[in-house]
């Protein structure tokens, strides 16, 4: 059974960094586009950044753009958000996603998630 599994979240002070791990297991994930979402408290999903099959593509929002960075290591399975300059609107929960369609924004278009990791930034 395919899971993907986030690590790496925590508490970090405003302008910190952190680095989020999501580690998938039970299938191949390196033909999939694989992606970063969070969502708040009482706000929808939303896209963080996605990246394409060999990492050569990649989306960011607008939001988290020159802070955030997604990459991905196919052989180990894995994908990473590392996150910098974090600021208290970057509180969320934190869900890696995959699915074999590139170029997915939306949340419902992907097929495998995580079971999501806390991310909150003190001011």
């Amino acid at each position: 059974q395919a899971q993907l599994v986030e690590s790496g979240g925590g508490l970090v002070q405003a302008g910190g960094s952190l680095r989020l791990s999501c580690a998938a297991s039970g299938r191949t994930f390196s033909l999939y586009s694989l992606g970063w979402f969070r969502q708040a408290p009482g706000k929808e999903r939303e896209i963080v950044a996605v990246i394409n099959w060999n990492g050569r593509s990649t989306y960011y929002a607008d939001s988290v753009k020159g802070r955030f960075t997604i990459s991905r290591d196919n052989a180990k399975n894995t994908v990473y958000l590392q996150m910098n300059t974090l600021i208290p609107e970057d509180t969320a929960i934190y869900y890696c996603a995959a699915d074999r369609k590139p170029g997915l924004l939306l949340p419902d278009g992907y097929e495998y998630w995580g079971q999501g990791t806390q991310v909150t930034v003190s001011s």
